[in-house]
């Protein structure tokens, strides 16, 4: 069903948008050859959207305090402003100003007219030369005759693309912008709603795409299409299933890269990555900056002496500056001038790519600054209760402990990769939605010279195997080959509430009901903790099993546990069941099954 462009649809889009872009994170990283192949613009675009995500967030919590509901402006105006203290690498700075440039038309509201859309070659000349302006007859009212804002659509991504092309210092075609504004192109002559116009941008975005590699030498020589641009198209896909409830138009591929072009792209170098640039800037310089707008326009100016691939976004006292020098002192100390430039973040181009890409053994940091020495091997690992956080600290694991409906940034677990300070990090997410989100963590940690292995456990119980045959003496390969092997082998469950009446796997079911869900899926429904469990055991038994592991949630009483495992050793011989008092939130039992 088609949904109105709305608060909760931004919150949505942004979810959506982190989802795709963590799927397609790999792919675009390596694909990016444009303007320095550093093999890093999906990372930069997922961190530069979770950081707008978490903002809109935070701004969905904060009205909650207050039982009241954020209005579109707010919404809108927090995933701007998260994006611009985000934004990371080139990519992730256009898109967080073409997404501030959205925010400033939708935060106005409708207007008189709204959901009639321009005709082509009528009215005034966009920033590009491009004719806009004038009506076409057309749709833009939802089916209660309210406006859709698809006008405000077609206007907000106009307005994204025209700032986005003023951000940046030097604009050149074949790259995000040229996506961008053949988005707007094709959302100003689209008739319909709201999730017609944002299908036609997709549609328009999607083959300018297609069509960069003829415009750009570099992407041509490499056979792919703009890192950048691809992720935008990821970004507007997403868009569309938030506004028309599915993806984009079925009847062609989505925008993707063949397979043999990726295999070019990451295998022209002996480290197996893109080619970092030989004759362009060292380092790739950031930071955020309270200044003026006077102080900017001069900083602007000489910046653009310094260097190449300037971008400077924001507005309203706050701005994100991003540009490629070979003196990154210069760049800072223009900044200092023109205000207060913090959160500073340098990047050498050729010792980063060195670390992310070489194959032989990574040089050895001797000391930090604490002057102590590294550990050998690490492991981190996600739990979601106090209880498990001193089981998997007591073994020896770095934790990120997590509250129901508060997952861990990757920003979080980056820390966390920091703190456990290892040459080699073993990462164990133990939940299904944080898979993308501990794959940016640790493509971050490889760029800062760690190891890092990602092991993708989806449930707490599946991370507990996985620790327990944890052994750093062993060679880091044949650990991280053993802890996937053990979590692979463990199917999992939990016990949960439901809290409204819902249609699931097993039936419909009422609010109170307990669910019993198997590999995610609702496979039992009952009405008391401990039977529905028992139902659970029994499914799960039936494939087999040596051991079951149950993990007890904040307030479960310990004779739910005395009672399962009874009913497992007088239903299974030769199981044994292993208890924990987890004390997590979100499930009142975890059910592990080896």
């Amino acid at each position: 069903m088609p949904h109105t462009l709305d608060a909760a649809a931004v919150r949505t889009w942004c979810a959506l948008a982190l989802d795709e872009l963590g799927r397609a994170r790999e792919e675009i990283d390596a694909i990016n050859v444009y303007p320095v192949a550093d093999g890093d613009t999906g990372t930069n675009l997922y961190l530069t959207v979770e950081s707008a995500a978490r903002a809109v967030d935070a701004a969905f919590d904060g009205h909650a305090a207050t039982e009241a509901v954020p209005t579109l402006a707010d919404a809108v105006r927090a995933m701007a402003h998260g994006a611009l203290i985000g934004a990371r690498g080139n990519s992730g700075t256009i898109l967080a100003q073409l997404l501030r440039g959205m925010a400033q038309v939708l935060a106005e509201g409708p207007v008189p007219g709204d959901g009639v859309p321009p005709a082509p070659g009528d009215g005034v000349p966009d920033a590009q030369g491009r004719a806009g302006g004038g009506t076409v007859p057309g749709g833009g009212a939802a089916a209660d005759g309210k406006p859709d804002g698809a006008d405000a659509l077609r206007r907000a991504l106009r307005q994204a693309a025209d700032s986005a092309y003023t951000a940046v210092a030097h604009p050149v075609e074949g790259t995000v912008l040229t996506v961008a504004a053949a988005a707007a192109d094709a959302a100003g002559t689209a008739r319909g709603d709201g999730a017609d116009v944002a299908r036609a941008a997709y549609l328009g975005a999607r083959t300018a795409l297609d069509a960069t590699p003829g415009q750009l030498a570099d992407l041509r020589r490499a056979g792919v299409v703009d890192a950048g641009g691809r992720g935008l198209v990821a970004v507007l896909g997403a868009l569309v299933r938030t506004l028309s409830g599915s993806g984009p138009d079925a009847r062609t591929p989505a925008a993707g890269i063949p397979a043999a072009a990726v295999a070019r792209a990451t295998c022209d170098c002996p480290g197996g990555g893109p080619r970092p640039a030989e004759d362009g800037p060292a380092f790739e310089v950031i930071y955020l900056l309270e200044a003026d707008d006077d102080a900017v326009t001069a900083l602007r100016t000489r910046l653009d002496a310094l260097g190449d691939s300037l971008v400077v976004v924001g507005g309203d006292g706050l701005w994100n500056v991003h540009v490629h020098v070979d003196d990154a002192g210069a760049a800072v100390e223009a900044g200092i001038q023109a205000g207060r430039p913090y959160r500073i973040r340098i990047t050498h181009f050729g010792a980063d790519a060195e670390r992310a890409h070489a194959t032989g053994a990574r040089e050895e940091r001797a000391e930090t600054a604490e002057r102590r020495p590294r550990a050998a091997r690490a492991v981190v690992a996600v739990v979601p209760g106090e209880g498990l956080a001193g089981l998997c600290a007591e073994a020896g694991a770095t934790v990120v402990a997590t509250r129901p409906g508060e997952p861990p940034a990757s920003g979080e677990l980056l820390d966390a990769i920091r703190r456990a300070h290892a040459r080699e990090v073993v990462l164990l997410p133990n939940a299904a939605d944080l898979r993308h989100t501990a794959a940016a963590a640790a493509e971050q940690a490889r760029t800062e010279g760690v190891r890092v292995a990602l092991i993708p456990t989806r449930s707490a119980v599946q991370g507990i195997a996985a620790l327990a045959v944890h052994e750093p003496g062993r060679r880091f390969d044949e650990d991280v080959v053993a802890m996937t092997s053990a979590a692979g082998a463990t199917r999992y469950a939990e016990l949960a509430v439901a809290e409204r009446q819902s249609w699931t796997m097993a039936g419909v079911c009422q609010a109170g009901d307990v669910l019993g869900l198997i590999d995610g899926d609702v496979a039992v429904i009952g009405a008391e903790l401990a039977a529905t469990a028992e139902a659970v055991l029994d499914r799960m038994l039936a494939a087999g099993g040596e051991m079951v592991t149950l993990v007890l949630g904040a307030g479960v009483p310990s004779a739910v546990a005395d009672r399962l495992e009874r009913y497992v050793r007088d239903g299974h011989l030769a199981v044994d069941t292993v208890v924990y008092r987890g004390e997590q939130q979100s499930a009142p039992l975890l059910i592990g099954i080896e």
